[in-house]
């Protein structure tokens, strides 16, 4: 089940100052992989397990699943992961401005909370700032991954992310969506969709050489 926070209340617009990666991890000058919404974190955990040679962060607006997600990384002794909590439309910004250039190379977004009603979606967590602030912070090549199991979430992502302008979409030959999740390690939701049968929409993007657009243009295009 997803567990709703308003992220929009006055208690998670107070941006928080995250630590930079050399109080983050042992070996601060690995290359990160950014995981928004990474609930109890059992992705990362699995995923930090086997690359060792990259750092990961999970970062969610949810403080005891944060909290549950870092108590396990730590019984696991993984110092190349770890979880904080924050609003990632509100903190992610300054942590993103402080990192070494190219030191951003992978972002992954997953099952982010669909918010149905319309006069809720405002609420949902990647919008035009955030897609802004990921391509000017991604150096060519680097890669952003989202998956839904809800095609209303995650086409206005995907049409955020085309209008940038900044990223090249990778998909199976003629097909819209990829088939299968590139990392090969499914989240608690992923696990929960394909227990139920139900349909997976993943896209991966590649950060290609366009100049970041201003976020007025792409508001503008996308009303």
């Amino acid at each position: 089940m997803r567990q709703h926070v308003n992220p929009l209340s006055r208690f998670f617009q107070v941006q928080l100052e995250l630590p930079e990666p050399k109080k983050l991890f042992v070996d601060s000058d690995l290359p990160i992989h950014l995981d928004i919404g990474s609930a109890r974190g059992r992705f990362l955990i699995q995923l930090a397990s086997i690359e060792k040679k990259w750092n990961f962060l999970g970062i969610d607006i949810r403080s005891k699943l944060v909290n549950h997600a870092e108590r396990e990384r730590q019984e696991l002794d993984l110092h190349n992961l770890r979880f904080l909590f924050c609003n990632a439309n509100v903190s992610l910004r300054s942590w993103m401005s402080n990192l070494k250039p190219g030191q951003l190379q992978s972002v992954s977004i997953q099952f982010p909370d669909p918010w149905f009603k319309k006069r809720h979606q405002k609420r949902r967590v990647f919008n035009s700032s955030l897609m802004i602030d990921l391509a000017a912070h991604l150096v060519p090549g680097s890669k952003i991954f989202v998956q839904s199991d809800v095609l209303s979430v995650i086409d206005p992502i995907v049409e955020l992310i085309n209008l940038s302008g900044c990223f090249d979409k990778t998909c199976n030959s003629s097909e819209h969506w990829l088939k299968n999740n590139p990392f090969k390690i499914t989240t608690e939701r992923e696990q929960y969709a394909i227990d139920n049968c139900l349909p997976i929409y993943r896209a991966l993007f590649i950060r290609n050489y366009t100049d970041v657009p201003n976020l007025q243009e792409i508001d503008n295009q996308s009303l």
